[in-house]
């Protein structure tokens, strides 16, 4: 069975986009591959959180992830620094990954230009830290957005460049994951394309939303004055608000606004109150699951116990089997 690694970070809460998308198909995934799914608390170290804060956003990962449907008996989902074999093997690779390669990425260089007083090494080295946690399960298939491509890739360069220095082809190429099935993608409610975090607060609907603060956020997603004439074609902004309504609502409901607006009848207000009930309807069983998860302190312990013992197994194995490639050896 092919191994699939994917990084969940730690500041991340879970939104109708998160949810549709990517979750839904590691949901799948659980079943069909032996599925790595880490909580990546080492790599939020960059900005530089404070101890509750780093501790807090983990539990909330974990606790939505869970209430998502990541079943811990399937796929093995764990927090990052509990595996302290992916610092070692972090380690190893830093030393044969050149300042030359790692100025070039990317991602590096954007986050220079965003934060030039924070330029730590982690951010430097963060493409390193990263093929580790991919490499520590030999790892050939990696769900990752266009973003990281890029960082994928450096992951190919450095477990290939650790083969030819111990000639050994002992870590496989890890590739893009591709879905066959065309993925769910939700617009944001600020009219200017996906739903995200970084967009701002009032962009994305997070799962664990009270159902005040949806209708709140819905209200004020942004429309255009309305149609002039009979068959208009909607503008983004619309057409992103009919995106999601499709999604949560039923076929009759979308009808029924996707005609009004076609008669140039639509009320946008009636419009809105009915897209902000359809969300609290589509996602109330996941808040009240993770309302009702965030108490049991019990088997959240539990879930990163056995994560923990599952993760650690299988790096313990890899990082054992490199030692001894590199000639860490016991007298």
């Amino acid at each position: 069975m092919e191994t699939v690694v994917s990084g969940i970070r730690s500041t991340g809460k879970l939104h109708l986009g998160n949810y549709y998308g990517a979750v839904q198909n590691f949901v799948r995934m659980q079943h069909d591959y032996s599925c790595f799914f880490f909580i990546a608390d080492f790599h939020s170290l960059t900005t530089h959180p404070t101890p509750d804060n780093l501790h807090g956003n983990v539990k909330q990962v974990l606790v939505e992830y869970l209430a998502a449907g990541l079943d811990p008996e399937k796929a093995t989902l764990y927090v990052q620094s509990d595996v302290p074999e992916i610092a070692e093997l972090y380690l190893y690779l830093n030393m044969n990954a050149y300042l030359g390669e790692l100025e070039r990425s990317t991602s590096f260089k954007d986050k220079v230009r965003a934060q030039p007083d924070n330029v730590n090494a982690g951010l430097l080295t963060y493409p390193v830290l990263m093929a580790a946690d991919i490499l520590i399960h030999k790892a050939t298939k990696v769900p990752v957005g266009k973003d990281q491509e890029q960082h994928l890739e450096m992951a190919r360069t450095f477990g290939n460049r650790f083969n030819r220095f111990y000639t050994n082809e002992y870590f496989p190429e890890p590739y893009a994951f591709s879905f066959s099935e065309k993925l769910v993608k939700i617009p944001g409610l600020d009219g200017k394309g996906k739903m995200g975090k970084s967009e701002g607060e009032n962009n994305a609907v997070y799962l664990a939303d009270d159902e005040e603060t949806i209708r709140k956020k819905v209200m004020r997603a942004v429309t255009d004055s309305g149609p002039t004439a009979e068959n208009q074609q909607k503008s983004e902004v619309i057409q992103n608000l009919f995106d999601i309504l499709k999604v949560v609502s039923t076929a009759d409901t979308y009808q029924h606004f996707d005609e009004a607006y076609a008669k140039a009848q639509i009320r946008y207000g009636d419009f809105k109150k009915q897209l902000a009930e359809d969300i609290i309807l589509a996602t109330a069983p996941m808040r009240n699951r993770i309302n009702d998860l965030a108490k049991d302190t019990t088997y959240l312990q539990k879930v990163a116990r056995l994560g923990t013992e599952k993760a650690r197994e299988s790096a313990g194995k890899t990082i054992k089997e490199v030692r001894e490639l590199m000639g860490f050896r016991k007298f």
